[in-house]
């Protein structure tokens, strides 16, 4: 190992045999490992972000099933990886993207010089290469056909789920939060005026949306679902919440054609996750989603009509969130 060099240029120059270049790095005694590409080699591994462990586990349940969407994210841009029997074997091209965040450059440099380092071959992307340290990110979207998971409800209502569809989502919650013109508003309530507990922004149809990925994103959605919706998604509606103070009360998309037909209306979630609650127009038990980083809800059918849903205040801490909604001509 040398470790004077820089990220990036670490590799043992094959990447189809990280065992030995992993046994020579244990051989030192380390405290902490940091690997840079996916690692068969050890029995359980841990997936941290900004300097949290935000996952652990046995290394096949963590390359097979994530739970965490920062896992999900990273094994996205890593070689297909395939269970047979009793080790993991890598397969497929190596992609050659560069993808990362800006703040976790902190992180690298802060246990950079007391950590063992193992590299990669220079034509696999890398997660400490120079690329994450510039803070070349990008965003994108995966593709939708089998990631997407319907949940049927009652009266002809249903739900899609597709977690983790943008990849790169928090840079693209970064981007919006920045440069989207939020305005406040206020509504009558009672006898009195009072502040919409959440910043909003409207586009409608034929305006330009605030982000390429945006335009991306619905022209995906409108593919997706045309044989189902038979016409395009005419708007988009952002809020942002600050906080948990910010909310939404229960409610459908009942202005307009939403309340005589069945519609669709499909929301992206970014930032920080925050419960999005449905239940039944006439009452009954909710069903409770956790959407963020970059989640995908897709409520279609009847359910503007026959449901209701929400986003509850929490006294809990909770960082922000911005909800993108699409929907067709005339349903608000």
């Amino acid at each position: 190992m040398r470790p004077e060099l820089p990220p990036g240029h670490l590799s043992a120059g094959d990447p189809t045999r990280p065992d030995p270049t992993i046994a020579r790095a244990l051989a030192a005694r380390p405290e902490v490992l940091v690997c840079d590409e996916p690692v068969s080699a050890l029995d359980e591994v841990l997936v941290m972000k900004d300097g949290r462990v935000v996952e652990s586990g046995a290394t096949v349940a963590v390359f097979e099933h994530p739970q965490a969407a920062h896992t999900r994210e990273l094994l996205g841009h890593c070689l297909p990886v395939v269970h047979t029997g009793a080790q993991l074997a890598i397969t497929g091209a190596a992609s050659t993207s560069r993808r990362g965040h800006a703040r976790d450059r902190r992180c690298v440099e802060r246990l950079f010089d007391n950590l063992v380092l193992v590299g990669v071959a220079p034509f696999q992307a890398s997660l400490l290469d120079a690329a994450l340290l510039d803070g070349a990110a990008q965003v994108s979207l995966r593709p939708l056909g089998a990631a997407v998971r319907r949940r049927p409800l009652s009266s002809g209502a249903w739900v899609d789920v597709c977690r983790g569809w943008v990849e790169g989502a928090d840079l693209l919650f970064d981007r919006l939060r920045a440069e989207v013109p939020w305005r406040a508003e206020q509504r009558p309530m009672y006898d009195r005026v009072v502040a919409v507990p959440r910043l909003l922004a409207w586009y409608g149809e034929g305006a330009s949306l605030p982000d390429p990925v945006l335009g991306q994103a619905r022209r995906a959605l409108e593919e997706h679902y045309h044989d189902e919706l038979g016409e395009p998604f005419a708007t988009a509606g952002l809020c942002l919440y600050r906080d948990g103070r910010d909310s939404v009360a229960w409610h459908g998309d009942r202005i307009g054609r939403g309340a005589r037909f069945d519609t669709m209306v499909a929301i992206v979630v970014l930032g920080n996750p925050r419960p999005l609650l449905l239940r039944p127009r006439g009452g009954g038990p909710a069903l409770r989603f956790e959407f963020g980083h970059g989640d995908l809800l897709v409520m279609g059918g009847s359910c503007q009509r026959t449901w209701d849903h929400a986003v509850p205040k929490t006294a809990r801490h909770v960082g922000p969130r911005v909800s993108i909604q699409f929907r067709p001509r005339d349903v608000r």
